[in-house]
Parts: structure tokens; sequence; C-alpha cells
């Protein structure tokens, strides 16, 4: 009688391990010959004569059938053209990006430091359609926004926009509860965002973007709690306040300075929108545009000397002592000094958000390196809802994207080293016992453990090859004799100690 498999010599590759017989049919041959010989890396080249003979089988197949083609819809076709076998391009479309298993483990990393430190805050998560009306983004933002938006017209006849940020659909949802909401709301969400756009380092056209928003607080408090949490993020990941800083200031400042030149608050946003590419374009080209949307040249003298002021003190100078504007910022600079934050930010009336909809305080996350792109920003927007119909409620938020922050990880090399981890790979030592083993990482994973089921008849030399890449922390082996005593092999791959284990006592 033929000695049946042990794992007491499982840690020993084996030598007699016999490759799976391969039978297959005239019908499954094409797909067979697919799964069990891919093709060649990575040219993408197909091969012609190669398909051709696919073709001749399944022609063949299909006249022995009497000329009906069975199986799956969509199944092998006429022999493509010469311009259908040209090599496609193998790389998502400009702008956008794959996560393979690497990339994915980081952006995962990433999220749960957003999410972890909402938590920390008391939000409660939320998450918006990605395709959503065109008019709510041309409403918000104007008609010039059209031309970065990826849309179109649906089979309804319904104009449609992949979302370019998430605060438009926040009012929507917001005016959608109405008075069903309990105030205050404090809302977080994660989502994926589309712009068409010119791209630059930490600027895609497709990124992922954390907010933070809180509406019903009309104080201060909001927007010193926000910055906080985007602090506490920054600690989580290994940011210091001498790598990031925070420039704030307040559109009620250059409020005031245009209201004293008689310019009319419908004027405002725009020249918010100009201002805001204050380190963007020249200065003479920044006046022109000013001209032309109406603001006098002693307005525009008035204002840059205005943007110039970097410090709260000289800003009193400036406005005199009063004023709604700087109260706000004394007490938002008293607010950061009680949460331990005030070696973060510093006073910039250039920071102005070219968003038409802030109404108060706003702010900026920067480089001090001076490298990259704004890491974040945001403020108060008081009167947003009432540019959608609703009625407003005092807000506050900001838009975090994840591309920059990886980049100035990249640059302090603080990315973390995120490798695949398993609990444990099973194996079984025979193609019997294949069932077996899938008992075996059933009762592991009703435990909570990950589990890797080796599903092939493989050697144990490509087992622990596995084992290695995958980071499993055990192997256990499903051999004959012992599964007949109701025990599995178990080996500790660190440690390299083995031993037998009963099935009903595995951990």
């Amino acid at each position: 009688m033929a000695a049946k498999p042990s794992s007491l010599l499982i840690f020993q590759p084996r030598l007699n391990l016999r490759l799976k017989p391969f039978i297959f049919s005239s019908s499954s041959l094409a797909f067979s010959i697919i799964l069990r010989f891919p093709f060649p890396k990575p040219s993408f080249f197909v091969n012609r004569h190669f398909y051709s003979s696919l073709t001749a089988v399944s022609s063949a197949q299909s006249i022995s059938d009497g000329g009906t083609t069975r199986g799956r819809s969509g199944a092998l076709s006429p022999a493509p053209t010469t311009e259908e076998l040209q090599r496609i391009d193998v790389n998502p479309p400009k702008g956008t990006r794959d996560f393979p298993p690497e990339d994915m483990r980081l952006r995962n990393w990433l999220f749960n430091n957003f999410r972890e430190v909402s938590r920390l805050y008391g939000f409660e998560e939320v998450d918006y359609p990605v395709l959503e009306s065109e008019a709510l983004f041309i409403r918000k933002a104007g008609e010039e926004i059209r031309d970065q938006l990826y849309c179109f017209e649906d089979r309804g006849n319904r104009r449609v926009a992949l979302r370019p940020e998430l605060t438009p659909s926040l009012a929507r949802l917001v005016i959608q509860k109405g008075k069903s909401l309990s105030l205050p709301i404090k809302w977080f969400a994660i989502g994926q965002c589309w712009r068409y756009e010119r791209m630059t380092r930490g600027r895609r056209r497709e990124h992922y973007q954390w907010n933070m928003d809180i509406l019903g607080v009309p104080e201060v408090t909001a927007e010193a709690e926000l910055l906080s949490s985007i602090v506490t993020f920054f600690k989580r990941v290994g940011i210091t306040a001498s790598d990031v800083g925070f420039k704030v200031s307040s559109r009620k400042v250059l409020q005031d300075v245009l209201k004293c030149y008689g310019i009319p608050q419908n004027m405002f946003g725009k020249v918010c929108i100009i201002i805001d590419k204050i380190e963007k374009i020249p200065l003479d080209e920044m006046k022109k545009e000013l001209k032309v949307v109406g603001v006098s040249e002693d307005a525009i003298e008035e204002l840059l000397q205005v943007l110039s002021v970097k410090s709260l003190t000289k800003l009193e100078e400036v406005l005199g002592g009063g004023g709604e504007a700087l109260s706000d910022l004394k007490q938002l600079f008293s607010l950061a000094e009680k949460f331990g934050y005030s070696d973060w930010i510093q006073f910039d009336a250039s920071i102005v958000r070219g968003l038409a909809y802030y109404t108060g305080i706003v702010f900026e996350g920067f480089d001090r390196g001076g490298k990259l792109r704004a890491i974040c920003g945001g403020g108060r927007y008081d009167r947003l809802l009432s540019t959608f119909g609703g009625d407003d409620i005092p807000a506050c938020g900001f838009g975090f994207g994840d591309a920059v922050i990886v980049e100035l990880l990249k640059e302090k090399k603080l990315l973390p080293e995120l490798n695949a981890e398993v609990e444990n790979i099973v194996c079984a030592l025979d193609p019997d016992l294949q069932g077996a083993a899938s008992k075996v990482a059933t009762i592991l994973r009703e435990k909570g453990q990950t589990v890797d089921l080796v599903l092939e008849n493989k050697p144990l030399k490509w087992v622990f090859k596995r084992a290695t890449r995958i980071n499993a922390r055990r192997l256990i082996l499903v051999g004959s004799s012992e599964w007949e005593r109701g025990m599995v092999g178990v080996k500790d791959l660190s440690s390299g100690e083995q031993c037998e284990v009963k099935l009903d006592e595995l951990n």
C-alpha cells in the first residue's frame, strides 16, 4: 500500500509533484490556451497566426454544431481587420491614474488618515454622485467653468457633468434635506473629482478630495476647528510647521476697501478671481484685468497696498481699529494659540480664494519650500445655498486634494512602506485535499484571519516564494495522514517553528 503524503515532510520541497493534467475539449481550446499560456508581456501585439488558428477552431466547432455557435455571447468572432490589430494604448487617459496594489495601499493609508481625523473631530461621512447636473456647477462658478467640465448630454437629453468639486453637491443635499437636518451639520467626504485643465506637478484632471464642512455655526470657532483638524492630519503623517504653513485672510478686508471706492457688490467676485492670480501673472496684467471689470486706478492702488500687508498689526494701521474683518481675524489667531497651532498660521492679505462663494475668513495650506502648489484651501461661505435657490445657512469648509500631499510626502521622504500582508497561506499537499484546504481557510476566515488559499497544485518552492512575497505570518499545509487524524501542519514563518495542530484548535 502506497504511503500517504505527510506534513511532517512539508517544509522540504517535494520533488515528486506532478503538473495537473491539462484536459480540454475542442470547444474550450481557445479559452484554455489563453488562460494557461498568457501572451508575452508587454508588447500587446496580437499574433495574427495564433488568432487565426483560434478562429479556425471556433469555426470548425460551429460547423460541427450545425452552424450554431454555442457558449457565452462575446466569444471568438471573425478575424479582425488590420486596423484592429494595431497596438492599443495601455496607459490610462491623460491626467488620470491606475491604482495597482502598491498604489492602492498608499491611497487607503491616506484615506484612512483622512477618515480618522474626521472621526476624532466628530464629523460624519457623506458622499454624492460623481455625475451631477451641469447646471449645478455653472450656477456656482459661471459659464466659464464649462471649459473645465467633463460634460455631455445623456440619453434622456439632460446636460450632466462629472463633478469638478464637492461643495455644490453638499449644498444641493442640504437644500434637499431642508428642515429635517439638525444644526450644526458636521460632514466630511472623500470623493473623486474631474476637471479638464492644464496639468502640473500635483495637479491632475482626476483626483480625490477630502472635504470637511460645518454648517450652522456663524462664529469663527468653526474655522478654527477646521484648521485644527488639518494640522492634526499633518502631524499624523509626519509633516511639521517647518514644512507647511497656512496663509490666512478675510474677504471682508477687500469688501471694505472696494466699498470705499463705490465698487458694487456684484463685481466683488470677479475682482477676487483676478486677485487670486497675484502670484501667477505679472502685476501689470493684473492691473489691466481689474480695470476691465470697472475698478478705478485709485481703487487698484489701494487694493495693492492692502494686499501687500502681512501682519494684523499693519492691517489695523491701514484699516483703522474697528471693522468686522479685523475682529474675526484677531479672534481666529487667539483661538489658534489655544488649540496649539499658532506657529502654523500667518496673516497674508493677498489670500482671497478665487471661488466666488467665499464670504469671510479664507485660508490656504502651502509648502514652505515653495516647490508645490497650494496643498489645501477653504474658508467661510455663508451665502452659498442661496446661489442654488435655498435659504442661506452660516457655513465654512475646506478641500484637500490627494495629489499634492503625496508629492509633499515624497519630497520629505515620509511615504510609508506599505507591503502586502496576509496572516495565513494555506496549501493542500495533494490535489485531492483541495476541498480540505478550503475548509481550513473557511475556519480561519470566520475567525477574522486573512487567508491566501493556494488554488492550484503548486510545488512547495513556489508556495514559500508566494508566502515571502505576501508577507504571510504562517504557512498551513494539509497532508493526507494529518487530515485523517484531524490535524494540519503549521509553520511560523518568522521563527521557523513548526508543529501539528488539531483542526478545532486552529486559531
